[in-house]
Protein backbone atom coordinates (compact mmCIF):
# COMPACT_ATOMS: atom_id res chain seq x y z
CA UNK A 1 0.00 0.00 0.00
CA UNK A 2 1.43 3.37 -0.96
CA UNK A 3 2.01 6.00 1.69
CA UNK A 4 -0.60 8.39 0.29
CA UNK A 5 -3.23 5.63 0.45
CA UNK A 6 -2.19 4.57 3.96
CA UNK A 7 -2.41 8.01 5.58
CA UNK A 8 -6.22 8.47 5.24
CA UNK A 9 -6.77 5.00 6.69
CA UNK A 10 -4.48 5.73 9.62
CA UNK A 11 -6.23 9.03 10.22
CA UNK A 12 -9.62 7.31 10.20
CA UNK A 13 -8.42 4.70 12.72
CA UNK A 14 -6.96 7.42 14.95
CA UNK A 15 -10.15 9.48 14.75
CA UNK A 16 -12.23 6.42 15.61
CA UNK A 17 -10.01 5.68 18.61
CA UNK A 18 -10.25 9.29 19.79
CA UNK A 19 -14.04 9.26 19.42
CA UNK A 20 -14.24 5.99 21.32
CA UNK A 21 -12.04 7.38 24.10
CA UNK A 22 -14.10 10.57 24.23
CA UNK A 23 -17.33 8.57 24.44
CA UNK A 24 -15.86 6.45 27.24
CA UNK A 25 -14.75 9.52 29.18
CA UNK A 26 -18.21 11.08 28.75
CA UNK A 27 -19.81 7.85 29.93
CA UNK A 28 -17.52 7.67 32.98
CA UNK A 29 -18.25 11.28 33.88
CA UNK A 30 -22.00 10.65 33.60
CA UNK A 31 -21.70 7.56 35.78
CA UNK A 32 -19.57 9.23 38.46
CA UNK A 33 -22.51 10.69 40.44
CA UNK A 34 -24.32 7.33 40.53
CA UNK A 35 -21.18 5.50 41.68
CA UNK A 36 -20.42 8.13 44.31
CA UNK A 37 -24.00 8.00 45.61
CA UNK A 38 -24.02 4.20 45.84
CA UNK A 39 -20.64 4.21 47.59
CA UNK A 40 -21.83 6.80 50.12
CA UNK A 41 -24.79 4.61 51.08
CA UNK A 42 -22.70 1.40 51.04
CA UNK A 43 -20.29 3.00 53.52
CA UNK A 44 -22.99 2.35 56.15
CA UNK A 45 -23.36 -1.36 55.42
CA UNK A 46 -24.18 -3.39 58.50
CA UNK A 47 -25.62 -0.44 60.42
CA UNK A 48 -29.16 0.68 61.26
CA UNK A 49 -30.51 4.19 61.75
CA UNK A 50 -33.70 5.69 63.14
CA UNK A 51 -35.78 8.13 61.13
CA UNK A 52 -38.76 10.43 61.33
CA UNK A 53 -41.38 11.61 58.88
CA UNK A 54 -40.76 15.30 58.18
CA UNK A 55 -43.32 15.79 55.38
CA UNK A 56 -46.50 13.79 54.72
CA UNK A 57 -48.87 15.88 52.61
CA UNK A 58 -51.71 15.98 52.03
CA UNK A 59 -52.84 14.14 55.14
CA UNK A 60 -55.02 11.11 54.51
CA UNK A 61 -58.50 10.77 55.96
CA UNK A 62 -57.67 7.15 56.85
CA UNK A 63 -55.24 6.08 59.61
CA UNK A 64 -51.65 6.60 58.51
CA UNK A 65 -49.46 3.48 58.89
CA UNK A 66 -46.47 5.62 59.89
CA UNK A 67 -48.09 7.60 62.70
CA UNK A 68 -46.61 6.80 66.10
CA UNK A 69 -44.37 4.03 64.71
CA UNK A 70 -40.62 3.70 65.17
CA UNK A 71 -38.94 3.96 61.77
CA UNK A 72 -35.62 2.18 61.19
CA UNK A 73 -33.56 1.60 58.04
CA UNK A 74 -30.92 -1.13 57.96
CA UNK A 75 -28.22 -1.12 55.27
CA UNK A 76 -27.64 -4.82 54.63
CA UNK A 77 -27.31 -7.29 51.77
CA UNK A 78 -24.34 -5.36 50.36
CA UNK A 79 -23.26 -7.30 47.28
CA UNK A 80 -20.09 -5.86 45.74
CA UNK A 81 -20.17 -8.16 42.73
CA UNK A 82 -23.73 -7.17 41.77
CA UNK A 83 -23.44 -3.55 42.90
CA UNK A 84 -26.64 -3.98 44.91
CA UNK A 85 -27.76 -2.81 48.34
CA UNK A 86 -30.79 -4.10 50.20
CA UNK A 87 -32.15 -1.67 52.77
CA UNK A 88 -35.06 -2.90 54.88
CA UNK A 89 -37.36 -0.10 56.08
CA UNK A 90 -38.99 -1.18 59.35
CA UNK A 91 -42.20 0.55 60.44
CA UNK A 92 -42.85 -0.50 64.01
CA UNK A 93 -43.44 -4.27 63.93
CA UNK A 94 -44.06 -4.23 60.19
CA UNK A 95 -40.97 -5.70 58.49
CA UNK A 96 -42.50 -5.99 55.02
CA UNK A 97 -40.55 -3.29 53.18
CA UNK A 98 -37.07 -3.46 51.61
CA UNK A 99 -35.54 -0.93 49.26
CA UNK A 100 -33.36 -2.57 46.61
CA UNK A 101 -30.80 -0.16 45.19
CA UNK A 102 -28.70 -1.49 42.32
CA UNK A 103 -26.28 -0.33 39.63
CA UNK A 104 -27.33 -0.44 35.98
CA UNK A 105 -25.51 0.37 32.74
CA UNK A 106 -27.02 3.85 32.79
CA UNK A 107 -27.16 4.71 36.49
CA UNK A 108 -29.09 3.33 39.45
CA UNK A 109 -32.33 1.41 39.91
CA UNK A 110 -34.64 1.54 42.93
CA UNK A 111 -37.14 -1.24 43.58
CA UNK A 112 -39.48 -1.79 46.53
CA UNK A 113 -39.59 -5.41 47.69
CA UNK A 114 -42.80 -5.97 49.69
CA UNK A 115 -43.37 -9.24 51.57
CA UNK A 116 -45.92 -10.85 53.85
CA UNK A 117 -44.96 -12.12 57.30
CA UNK A 118 -44.51 -15.63 55.88
CA UNK A 119 -41.96 -14.29 53.39
CA UNK A 120 -44.18 -14.57 50.32
CA UNK A 121 -44.22 -11.58 47.95
CA UNK A 122 -47.05 -9.08 48.10
CA UNK A 123 -49.25 -8.70 45.02
CA UNK A 124 -47.72 -5.25 44.55
CA UNK A 125 -43.95 -5.62 44.83
CA UNK A 126 -40.66 -4.83 43.08
CA UNK A 127 -42.01 -1.56 41.78
CA UNK A 128 -39.84 1.52 41.25
CA UNK A 129 -37.77 2.96 38.44
CA UNK A 130 -34.36 3.88 37.04
CA UNK A 131 -32.54 7.03 38.03
CA UNK A 132 -32.95 10.19 35.99
CA UNK A 133 -29.38 10.93 34.82
CA UNK A 134 -27.06 12.23 35.89
CA UNK A 135 -28.26 13.00 39.42
CA UNK A 136 -25.61 13.96 41.94
CA UNK A 137 -23.44 12.25 44.51
CA UNK A 138 -25.96 13.50 47.11
CA UNK A 139 -29.34 12.95 45.41
CA UNK A 140 -30.81 10.50 42.91
CA UNK A 141 -34.40 10.55 41.58
CA UNK A 142 -36.31 7.54 40.25
CA UNK A 143 -39.38 8.19 38.05
CA UNK A 144 -41.82 5.29 37.96
CA UNK A 145 -41.08 2.78 35.19
CA UNK A 146 -43.55 1.25 32.72
CA UNK A 147 -43.60 -2.13 34.48
CA UNK A 148 -44.59 -0.48 37.75
CA UNK A 149 -47.26 1.66 36.06
CA UNK A 150 -48.85 -1.51 34.68
CA UNK A 151 -48.70 -3.15 38.12
CA UNK A 152 -50.29 -0.16 39.83
CA UNK A 153 -53.09 0.03 37.27
CA UNK A 154 -53.81 -3.67 37.61
CA UNK A 155 -54.07 -3.19 41.38
CA UNK A 156 -56.35 -0.15 41.03
CA UNK A 157 -53.65 2.19 42.40
CA UNK A 158 -54.09 4.88 39.76
CA UNK A 159 -52.62 7.64 41.95
CA UNK A 160 -49.27 5.86 42.00
CA UNK A 161 -48.70 5.83 38.23
CA UNK A 162 -47.04 9.27 38.44
CA UNK A 163 -44.75 8.45 41.36
CA UNK A 164 -41.21 9.73 41.57
CA UNK A 165 -39.02 8.44 44.37
CA UNK A 166 -35.80 10.06 45.49
CA UNK A 167 -32.98 9.28 47.88
CA UNK A 168 -30.47 11.69 49.38
CA UNK A 169 -27.35 11.01 51.39
CA UNK A 170 -25.24 13.42 53.39
CA UNK A 171 -22.38 11.17 54.58
CA UNK A 172 -22.40 10.65 58.36
CA UNK A 173 -25.25 13.15 58.70
CA UNK A 174 -28.53 12.00 57.18
CA UNK A 175 -30.25 9.79 54.63
CA UNK A 176 -33.55 10.81 53.04
CA UNK A 177 -36.25 8.76 51.35
CA UNK A 178 -38.84 10.72 49.42
CA UNK A 179 -41.98 10.10 47.37
CA UNK A 180 -43.62 12.83 45.29
CA UNK A 181 -46.47 13.05 42.80
CA UNK A 182 -47.78 15.92 40.67
CA UNK A 183 -50.52 17.75 42.48
CA UNK A 184 -48.73 18.16 45.78
CA UNK A 185 -48.26 14.67 47.24
CA UNK A 186 -44.99 14.59 49.22
CA UNK A 187 -43.77 11.97 51.67
CA UNK A 188 -40.29 12.45 53.15
CA UNK A 189 -38.44 10.53 55.86
CA UNK A 190 -35.09 11.64 57.28
CA UNK A 191 -32.75 9.16 58.99
CA UNK A 192 -29.98 10.18 61.39
CA UNK A 193 -26.72 8.65 60.13
CA UNK A 194 -24.70 10.17 62.97
CA UNK A 195 -26.20 7.84 65.58
CA UNK A 196 -26.52 4.13 64.66
CA UNK A 197 -29.13 2.16 66.58
CA UNK A 198 -29.33 -1.56 67.52
CA UNK A 199 -30.03 -3.76 64.52
CA UNK A 200 -33.68 -4.63 63.88
CA UNK A 201 -34.84 -8.18 63.10
CA UNK A 202 -34.44 -9.51 59.57
CA UNK A 203 -37.06 -8.29 57.11
CA UNK A 204 -39.84 -10.66 56.16
CA UNK A 205 -38.55 -12.96 53.48
CA UNK A 206 -34.97 -11.83 54.09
Amino acid sequence: MSLHRFLPLAAAVLLSACTSQRDQVAHDVAMAPADAFLAAVAAHCGKAFEGRVVVNEPRSATPDPFDGKRLVMHVRGCDDSAHELRIPFHVGDDHSRTWVLSRTDTGLRLKHDHRHADGSPDAVTMYGGDSAPPGTAQRQSFPVDAESVAMFRKAGMEASVTNTWAMEVDPDEQFVYELTRPGGRTFRVVFDLAHPVPLPPAPWGG
